[in-house]
């Protein structure tokens, strides 16, 4: 149950937005709005970078094309600053989506799948609205069921500087 659960959360969160890869908005993206709410920060992954992604058509399908920086970035100890989205209930958290934008804005633009990673934590995060960094293994992930392209796993809760 708690695996369908998950699945069904994090395929709202990210597989909706797939469409809108490669698509110009009138309003910022995500990753552009979130350098105004996130204090910059030279040791984490900006989601500026995290957004080379884009969905082409290969023969009969889609796929996700990754710039050669994002390939390099996969099965790497990275970090990444964002806004926490549960996944259940509780004030702590060990299984989450960090955002680029927070969850709890109503005019911000919803974020697309490249500006959502899925974070598996080694000990629980307490929840909250203030933006969190986050460290561990950062998995690029081309073909994910639930349209996650980015899984942090062995997570920690990073200190603010």
């Amino acid at each position: 149950m708690r695996a369908l659960l998950r699945y069904l959360v994090v395929a709202a969160a990210c597989a909706a937005p797939m469409c809108a890869l490669g698509q110009t908005h009138a309003m910022p993206s995500a990753s552009e709005y979130s350098a105004s709410l996130l204090p910059a920060r030279d040791d984490v992954v900006s989601w500026k970078t995290l957004s080379h992604v884009r969905l082409v058509k290969q023969s009969e399908t889609m796929v996700l094309n990754f710039s050669d920086e994002i390939i390099q970035l996969d099965q790497r100890d990275l970090r990444v600053q964002g806004f926490m989205m549960p996944l259940g209930p509780g004030l702590e958290q060990s299984h989450f989506l960090l955002s680029a934008v927070p969850p709890s804005c109503p005019f911000c633009v919803p974020a697309v799948a490249y500006e959502i990673v899925e974070v598996i934590a080694k000990k629980p995060v307490a929840f909250g609205v203030d933006p969190i960094v986050v460290g561990g293994k950062l998995s690029v992930l081309k073909h994910d069921p639930a349209g996650v392209i980015y899984r942090m796993s062995d997570a920690t809760l990073i200190a603010p500087k």
